[in-house]
């Protein structure tokens, strides 16, 4: 394959779960077939997807130049054969690890730095009852260091194999659903019990709260670093 093609394919991917997360989106906001899977029980403020939807586009703007180049960067090191089943698992684990413990330590001096809260992740917490498309309701900066770790995973992988293009694929979508979906504001029987993955109702609290919680994907490091809070607010 191409540079260009693996560039139509990625942005394909990322257009597709953006578009699910706009359609998921406005069916929380604009129907009640969600509601009794809500956490919070406070309204939506009339008119949130209208006010929030230039900077949405703009992030959208910012990870697809992000995407584009990420491709462009990494092409020389990209394997598209198709994978042995176990080298894509593992090279997406690998990354989704490597990711979630940069996000981590990122996310929670965004909290501790005064200055960085303020100026820069307050944006995100504006969204205190968030819904799905609230994740990229964020300062354009916070995307730029949010996305080191996952470039440090793959450069960890190019050290020692090739990067299945699959496997580039395969943890830019389900980041991006995994994103949409912590955001939901949503307990949802058939994904709130997933072994080991952080529950919507962590990141929910840290919206409601604005504290603790700082993992995005993997509940063990708030569990580590004991930054991890209950629905009583107490940590674990």
């Amino acid at each position: 394959m191409t540079v260009t093609e693996l560039i139509v394919i990625t942005l394909i991917l990322f257009y597709s779960s953006n578009l699910f997360g706009v359609l998921y989106s406005l069916v929380v906001l604009k129907t009640s077939i969600f509601t009794k899977y809500r956490i919070q029980t406070k309204p939506y403020k009339k008119g949130i997807f209208k006010d929030r939807l230039p900077l949405y586009l703009l992030n959208m703007l910012i990870l697809t130049a992000f995407g584009v180049s990420g491709v462009y960067l990494l092409f020389p090191f990209f394997d598209t054969g198709l994978p042995n089943i176990w080298v894509l698992i593992g090279q997406v684990v690998f990354v989704f690890i490597i990711d979630d413990v940069w996000f981590y330590f990122v996310h929670r001096y965004m909290h501790r730095n005064k200055y960085l809260l303020k100026k820069i992740h307050s944006i995100h917490h504006r969204a205190h009852t968030p819904f799905p498309l609230e994740y990229l309701y964020v300062h354009p900066l916070e995307w730029m260091m949010g996305v080191v770790g996952t470039f440090i995973g793959y450069v960890l992988i190019i050290l020692v194999m090739p990067l299945s293009i699959y496997a580039f694929w395969g943890f830019a979508l389900l980041r991006n659903l995994h994103e949409i979906h912590i955001h939901s504001d949503l307990k949802l029987p058939f994904l709130k019990d997933i072994p080991l993955i952080s529950p919507v109702e962590d990141h929910d609290l840290h919206h409601a709260k604005l504290d603790g919680n700082y993992a995005s994907t993997f509940r063990v490091w708030d569990r580590i670093m004991k930054t991890r809070f209950n629905e009583k607010n107490s940590t674990k």
